[in-house]
C-alpha cells in the first residue's frame, strides 16, 4: 500500500501518518510512504501529481502487481488524477481518498466565501480556516508583492504556515517598513484589497485547477475508490466528497463516510458515539479487506 501526506511541512515526518502507516504495516502490509516535496512546501501542482504516479508505478513493479493508495487531503485528489493517466492506471488498485477536494476551483472559491454548493443545489455554509486563504497566497506570493520583496514575505509566510513562531519572528525582523505593510495585508486575509488579489489569483490559475481536479475524470475512472471525510472540515469541505460520490460509477464507489468524528484527517471532532465508531471501523475494515483481495480489472 502506497500512503501520501498532505499539505503539511513535515511531510511523511508527519505524526498521523507515521502513525497509520506503521499500523497498516503490524497487520502485514508491505507500506511506502514517499515524501512529495511540493506538496510539503505548501504547492499543489502537476509534479506531485506525477511524483504520486511514479511512485505507485514503481511500487507497483516491485510487488509484482496494482497497489492499494491512500492520499490525504489534497494528496487523495490528486491520486485519483494519477489513476486517470492510461500511463499510471494499471498500478492503482484501489484509491482511498481522505478529506480530499474534487475540485480545486470550487474550493479555492470556498476559502473566499465561506460556502461550497452541494450536488443538488443547496449549500453548505462553513467558516473557512484561516491556512487555505494563506497557502494561495504562499503559492503565488509573486504576484502580491513586487520581485525584489519576494524572497523576505515569502519567508514570513513560510514560518506562519510551518507553525513556527520563532522563525516567523525572526523573518518579521528582517523586513524593511515597505515589505512589513505587504506581509501585514497578506497575512490579514478579511481586508478588501487582500480579497480582491487573491480571488484575482484564483480566477488567473483556474486552469491550472483544473488540472489538478478529480472532476470530469471520475466517470470513466474505472478503479475502486473509497470516501472517507470530516464533517466539520473546514480546509476541504466536506461536500467535496459528496461531488465526487456523484461523478463516480456506482460499481467503482465501493463506501462513502463523511463522519461528525472528523475535522480535517483529525479524530477531534465530537465524542464518537457507538454507531459513529462502528461505521469508521467498517470503513477502515473494507478498505483493508480490498488491500488483501485481488481485484477483477
Amino acid at each position: 500500500m502506497v500512503i501520501f501526506h498532505g499539505v503539511h511541512h513535515l511531510g511523511i515526518d508527519e505524526p498521523r501518518l507515521m502513525g497509520f502507516a506503521a499500523a497498516m504495516a503490524s497487520c502485514g502490509f508491505r507500506v511506502l510512504t514517499p515524501e512529495l516535496p511540493g506538496i510539503k512546501d505548501y504547492h499543489v501542482s502537476q509534479d506531485s501529481e506525477e511524483a504520486i504516479g511514479k511512485s505507485v508505478k514503481w511500487f507497483a513493479a516491485q510487488t509484482g502487481g496494482p497497489v492499494g493508495v491512500m492520499g490525504l487531503s489534497f494528496a487523495g485528489g490528486l491520486a485519483l488524477v494519477a489513476a486517470s493517466e492510461p500511463k499510471y492506471h494499471a498500478a492503482f488498485k484501489f484509491v482511498v481518498a481522505v478529506g480530499s477536494q474534487d475540485s480545486m476551483l470550487r474550493v479555492a472559491e470556498y476559502y473566499m466565501s465561506g460556502r461550497d454548493a452541494r450536488p443538488d443545489g443547496s449549500m453548505q455554509a462553513l467558516p473557512p480556516h484561516e491556512y487555505g486563504p494563506l497557502v494561495l497566497e504562499y503559492e503565488h506570493v509573486e504576484e502580491y508583492v513586487p520581485e525584489a520583496d519576494i524572497g523576505p514575505v515569502r519567508a514570513v509566510l513560510r514560518a506562519h504556515l510551518y507553525e513556527d513562531r520563532q522563525g516567523e519572528a525572526a523573518a518579521t525582523g528582517l523586513l524593511n517598513d515597505v515589505q512589513l505593510s505587504e506581509a501585514r495585508n497578506l497575512m490579514d486575509t478579511t481586508l478588501p484589497a487582500t480579497r480582491a488579489a487573491i480571488a484575482a489569483s484564483i480566477a488567473r490559475h483556474a486552469g491550472e485547477s483544473a488540472g489538478l481536479s478529480p472532476q470530469g475524470r471520475l466517470h470513466t475512472l474505472r478503479t475502486p475508490v473509497y470516501l472517507l471525510h470530516g464533517e466539520g472540515d473546514n480546509i476541504i469541505p466536506s461536500v467535496e466528497t459528496q461531488w465526487m460520490a456523484k461523478e463516480l460509477q456506482p460499481d467503482d464507489l465501493k463506501a462513502m463516510l463523511i463522519s461528525p468524528v472528523l475535522s480535517h484527517l483529525d479524530l477531534n471532532g465530537p465524542k464518537p458515539g457507538a454507531r459513529d465508531q462502528w461505521r469508521l471501523v467498517h470503513f477502515f475494515a473494507l478498505m483493508i479487506h480490498a488491500a488483501e483481495s485481488s481485484v477483477d480489472r
